[in-house]
């Protein structure tokens, strides 16, 4: 075991450099879409709840979007839009369209879980509809929102390693570096650093919704 640990030592020593690369391509690859999904999705959720006909079509598409593979989306995409296969907007303009996919039925079904009462007790105080969005049913929706923000960061993060297979994926680029030479080590590496990016991903979610529903824990310690 010492002697594989010397191994990853000595690997990082002569290519620490490009792993740090690797790991923030990995990690902007991942998480400006699921920015760029948010924006979008919630007025899509929101549409999706004010206007109930909307409701079944949008999800549909959104499950549809999400069946089709990563792979080939990655590769159909620089063909569809005009953009080289090398470019990293295809891996951008993919995972969003599979977090947005993703965050429509989170937002849509959070602004749902929102008690009529709520709503009603806000209108009446004069609350105009941004104004309520904003300030009312975004805030008691988070930690339903936040839970799909969750599973869209943490599967962003795994998908990115797809794009190594066409050239760009961040540590994925380690997996296909390490097959190519049947060399374990930059597997390992790129492995662990992705699993560690994901869980701490995690855990800042989990801290920041924490942060903005306090009263989700004063209700918990009861």
């Amino acid at each position: 075991m010492g002697g594989y640990l010397g191994d990853v030592r000595d690997y990082l020593d002569v290519n620490g450099d490009l792993v740090l690369d690797l790991l923030a391509q990995h990690l902007v690859l991942a998480l400006v879409p699921v920015l760029i999904a948010l924006l979008v999705s919630i007025p899509l959720g929101y549409l999706a709840v004010r206007y109930e006909w909307l409701y079944h079509p949008l999800l549909n598409l959104s499950s549809l979007l999400y069946a089709i593979p990563s792979l080939a989306l990655f590769v159909l995409l620089p063909g569809i839009i005009g953009t080289r296969i090398l470019d990293e907007i295809n891996i951008v303009i993919a995972l969003s369209i599979y977090s947005v996919a993703l965050l429509v039925r989170t937002v849509a079904d959070g602004l749902r879980s929102v008690d009529a009462a709520v709503t009603q007790a806000a209108t009446a105080m004069g609350y105009r509809r941004v104004r309520r969005l904003l300030t009312v049913e975004l805030p008691i929706a988070t930690p339903v929102i936040f839970a799909g923000l969750r599973v869209a960061t943490v599967s962003n993060i795994s998908l990115v390693s797809v794009g190594a297979l066409i050239g760009i994926g961040g540590l994925g680029q380690l997996f296909t570096r390490g097959f190519q030479l049947f060399y374990s080590v930059p597997i390992v590496i790129g492995l662990v650093l992705s699993i560690t990016l994901a869980l701490l991903a995690d855990l800042l979610l989990v801290l920041t919704q924490r942060g903005l529903t306090p009263w989700t824990r004063a209700g918990a310690t009861r």
